[in-house]
Formats: C-alpha cells, sequence, structure tokens
C-alpha cells in the first residue's frame, strides 16, 4: 500500500471554511477519481507560530494507482485548491510505502 501524505499549514482566519471545504469537497474529489482506497485527515498537534496544521493521508493500493492520479488529476486538483486558498496555506507531499503494520484492534 501506498501513503500520499499531505501536511498542510493553514491560516487560521481561513480555517474554518477550508476544512469544511476539505471534508466536503475536496477529500470527495480525490476519492471519486478511483485511485485512492480511503482517506484520512488528522490535525497536527504541535505547538506552532501562525495557522493550524493537518495532515491528510490518501491511500493507494500501488505506486500505479497514485502515479495515475499524478497523471490525470493532481494539477487540476491542486489547480482548486490554489485558486480559492492560494497564499494562505502552506503544504508539502510525502510518500510512503507501507512495509509492515497490523489492523486497528477495539
Amino acid at each position: 500500500m501506498i501513503l500520499y501524505n499531505v501536511t498542510v499549514n493553514i491560516d487560521e482566519d481561513v480555517h474554518a471554511e477550508w476544512l469544511l471545504w476539505m471534508k466536503e469537497e475536496h477529500i470527495p474529489d480525490m476519492l471519486a477519481t478511483g485511485l485512492f482506497t480511503a482517506a484520512h485527515l488528522h490535525r497536527v498537534l504541535a505547538e506552532e507560530e501562525g495557522g493550524l496544521t493537518y495532515a491528510v493521508q490518501y491511500h493507494a493500493p500501488d505506486m500505479a494507482h497514485y502515479e495515475e492520479y499524478v497523471r490525470l488529476h493532481a494539477d487540476r486538483l491542486r489547480g482548486i485548491t490554489e485558486r480559492r486558498f492560494g497564499g494562505r496555506y502552506v503544504a508539502f507531499r510525502t510518500l510512503l510505502e507501507r512495509v509492515h503494520g497490523s489492523e486497528e484492534r477495539p
């Protein structure tokens, strides 16, 4: 499994709008590509100067699915984010490969 992690620091004054947009539009749009099997949005719990930080993890079955996302959808979806919140956030992306793990236990 491939985890595509996007860490975002969003300005406080647009935080509520961004969070709602992520939940109701952007994450559903990412999943609608059919290339990711799940997505998880996490708030980073760290003291920071300015803004709030989140990590979004999108699960892809393999590199081929992730590469297809990049080839067919990344520019369009990143462009929407930039037009809506440009200059109000900083993002960096990390690609992870799961090598070991277990399912969550109750």
